[in-house]
């Protein structure tokens, strides 16, 4: 099923209104929901949009709230995002990195207190839109086993990096997780099982059921004990710099809130494109290994999914559309 862009943001707009967001507020995280699920990312876009209504309705999301600078080092900025909409507070933040990279060549904005960005990428792409270099990544719920134990201490701890491209941004968007759980949600709400195994059932085995790996949250580390590290590191480096909720501290709550995340921008005049694009012909232009498809960069898809869906409507599960329509 296929549905307008407008109409999609329409309908998320509408009940966010119902639920006491601003005008403003109720746009952002309306157009955002909807361009996740227009880019392909509908694991953070529609599908997740009644989770987020349940945890505004818990009070774990506060629609009236704001994020307020507590210091300011130079080009580093520490914020409280005061548990307002993650989306809102993560278009803030990247907005400030973008800002302080303009008058100093690099801009580093960590905020504590916030709620899920939902898809991470949407900050990488508005980075590149400005024409900056973005990186940003936050901490988790546990999810995820330490490489060698047992038991679920890690978050898959989302890691974004994006570089400005005026033929398309390269934008790299990646969980330290096989596949992120919005991704196994889209196999389970399909009944298919995941391509490859993605994590572990009760009894410590290998499992491509995505209900499964939701219900023991052992999801398997990409790279095994190379995910498992950079996913540890990159809670300390969140933490470090804004002073927020480790994946501990948020896994001991029954919901996911009060999160800690990072943005950093890079600008320069000249980010050398035609060294860029020599990278990428060279990547692209190696034998792909399926007959007939080709070697993508990140981000390539995405423009393509993007493109397709701008022009046919955005696909739904029907089911979920109508939970929305009934809101």
């Amino acid at each position: 099923m296929r549905i307008p862009f407008e109409e999609l943001q329409e309908e998320l707009k509408r009940v966010l209104l119902q639920l006491s967001f601003t005008k403003e507020m109720a746009n952002t995280c309306a157009t955002i929901f909807a361009s996740n699920s227009r880019d392909g990312i509908s694991s953070h876009g529609l599908n997740r949009f009644p989770v987020f209504v349940e945890h505004v309705r818990k009070g774990l999301v506060k629609p009236d709230a704001a994020p307020i600078l507590l210091e300011k080092i130079g080009a580093i900025e520490r914020w409280d995002g005061n548990f307002a909409p993650g989306m809102a507070n993560a278009t803030h933040c990247m907005n400030r990195a973008i800002e302080l990279a303009k008058e100093n060549g690099i801009g580093c904005v960590a905020i504590k207190n916030t709620n899920h960005w939902m898809r991470g990428g949407t900050y990488g792409w508005q980075a590149a839109e400005a024409g900056c270099i973005g990186i940003c990544f936050t901490n988790a719920t546990a999810n995820m086993p330490a490489w060698g134990g047992k038991e679920s201490v890690l978050g898959n701890n989302p890691l974004i990096i994006a570089v400005p491209r005026a033929e398309g941004h390269v934008v790299l968007d990646m969980a330290m997780s096989q596949f992120s759980y919005g991704k196994m949600q889209e196999y389970e709400l399909k009944h298919e099982s995941l391509p490859f195994p993605g994590g572990y059932d009760a009894e410590g085995n290998l499992s491509s059921d995505p209900a499964t790996i939701k219900k023991t949250k052992l999801a398997l580390p990409i790279g095994f004990w190379k995910g498992s590290g950079l996913s540890l590191v990159l809670d300390l480096l969140v933490v470090a710099l804004s002073g927020g909720r480790s994946t501990q501290q948020i896994s001991a709550d029954e919901y996911e809130t009060g999160v800690s995340q990072c943005f950093i921008c890079l600008h320069q005049p000249d980010m050398h494109a035609a060294l860029i694009e020599e990278i990428l012909n060279f990547t692209k232009n190696s034998t792909p290994t399926e007959s007939g498809k080709t070697v993508s960069y990140p981000g390539e898809r995405t423009l393509r999914t993007r493109s397709e869906n701008e022009k046919n409507g955005v696909p739904v599960n029907e089911e979920i559309w109508q939970q929305l329509k009934n809101m």
